[in-house]
């Protein structure tokens, strides 16, 4: 084996910052929205390994000889895995090829390929990067990768879906020192499906699994119906509220959840949703799911409410017209009816 090293390796992480960071030293890039992956080349042999130590080219099959193509004949290179189209990334899309079935994969990476964007490079031939400054690695990123997609300094939404389609496309992400580009990223590139920014040292060695980057996410808050709940895996009071928001023909459409509770609270918010069992709650519009290939066999019934109660949460980034991750409740609004919770809230994408 040529490599100095080979999987598992965890990647280095990052902790999340309200503000960009400023001052001397420091380097931007935009945050991707996909899967992060760790590329190993040996030769002829390339395997795509994910933060779990999995491996991707099950089910990417399109990108092992994307990235073999321009790549050196050995390199371990940081990126993540995304998809692409005429609108930007599509996270929905990329989910739907972590499928059981070989055929169904094989018939999405020719319908929908996936393209794969690099940041960092770990090493190169025999030699081990990992303890090399973040501004020389850039350096040899970018050499070792003179041969993948151009993608401008300072992109915009344009440059960056030019730069990925027609996929599977290898590019290397773009760079600043410059705090001010970086900010226009963070309000510019989100129409495009971009998480935010990302921070780090030019002096910057590569740590596994520690949070020594700095991520700058979207936040913002919104006020929803609370159109069920379940309950706790201990069987003691709520485990989490189910969020609704009304689309224009007044029907409830399912969200989110937020399960942002403090023990004590879990039974008493139990108490007070009682009265409410038994609503129609999401009846008529998208309601929660049950056991699929994502949860398993984890237990997923839900027990639904008369949609009257309203709370405010918050949220940081939208997956369609859901929230991707779990929201955290900030207050219950008593003072805003349910129908006033609408989707107009919610910035427009895709």
């Amino acid at each position: 084996m040529t490599l100095p090293f080979g999987p598992p390796l965890a990647p280095m992480l990052a902790k999340l910052q309200e503000q960009i960071p400023e001052g001397p030293g420091w380097l931007y890039e935009p945050k991707w929205d996909g899967f992060r992956a760790i590329v190993y080349k040996d030769g002829d042999e390339l395997s795509i390994i994910s933060r779990d130590n999995k491996p991707l080219e099950r089910y990417f099959p399109e990108l092992p000889a994307a990235i073999a193509a321009v790549t050196p004949p050995a390199c371990v290179i940081d990126g993540e895995v995304v998809l692409c189209d005429e609108k930007g990334l599509d996270f929905d899309q990329l989910q739907l090829r972590i499928h059981p079935a070989a055929s169904r994969v094989a018939m999405l990476s020719e319908q929908i390929p996936a393209s794969f964007v690099a940041f960092d490079l770990l090493a190169e031939g025999s030699t081990d990067l990992r303890a090399t400054p973040l501004k020389e690695r850039r350096r040899a990123l970018e050499k070792a990768l003179a041969g993948a997609e151009p993608m401008p300094a300072n992109p915009s939404i344009e440059d960056v879906i030019s730069t990925l389609t027609p996929a599977p496309r290898v590019a290397l992400t773009p760079q600043t020192g410059d705090v001010a580009i970086a900010a226009s990223w963070f309000e510019l590139l989100e129409n495009v499906g971009l998480d935010g920014v990302i921070a780090k040292k030019d002096d910057l060695l590569y740590e596994p699994n520690k949070r020594v980057m700095v991520k700058i996410k979207h936040k913002r808050t919104a006020d929803c119906v609370v159109g069920a709940y379940r309950v706790h895996k201990s069987g003691d009071g709520v485990g989490s509220l189910l969020l609704g928001l009304y689309d224009d023909s007044g029907t409830l459409h399912y969200v989110g959840h937020t399960s942002s509770f403090k023990a004590k609270e879990r039974p008493e918010l139990l108490a007070m949703l009682k009265p409410l069992e038994g609503g129609t709650s999401f009846g008529g519009g998208r309601a929660p799911g049950g056991p699929s290939r994502w949860t398993g066999a984890k237990e997923k019934t839900w027990v639904p409410l008369k949609p009257e109660l309203v709370c405010e949460v918050s949220f940081d980034f939208l997956q369609g017209n859901r929230f991707r991750h779990a929201a955290t409740f900030i207050r219950w609004r008593d003072d805003k009816k349910p129908e006033e919770c609408g989707f107009d809230q919610l910035p427009l994408r895709r």
